[in-house]
């Protein structure tokens, strides 16, 4: 568990009353994980490019721990 990373997609963020992505750590719990590697990434389905982006930043996280 202590080298786990986790991504959140903050879906819908295209929506008038979406939160904002800065807010979710704080939501979530997130800030007292500082020693851990997390990324939000906020997204919209119908546009993929954010939704890559995240995926990109995983895959670079998951190849760095070879």
């Amino acid at each position: 568990v202590l080298d786990t990373v986790l991504l959140v997609f903050a879906n819908k963020h295209d929506l008038p009353n979406a939160m904002n992505a800065a807010k979710i750590p704080d939501r979530l719990g997130l800030y007292p994980l500082h020693h851990r590697n997390w990324y939000i990434q906020a997204t919209c389905a119908t546009s993929k490019d954010e939704f890559y982006k995240g995926l990109d930043w995983l895959s670079i996280q998951l190849w760095n721990k070879k």
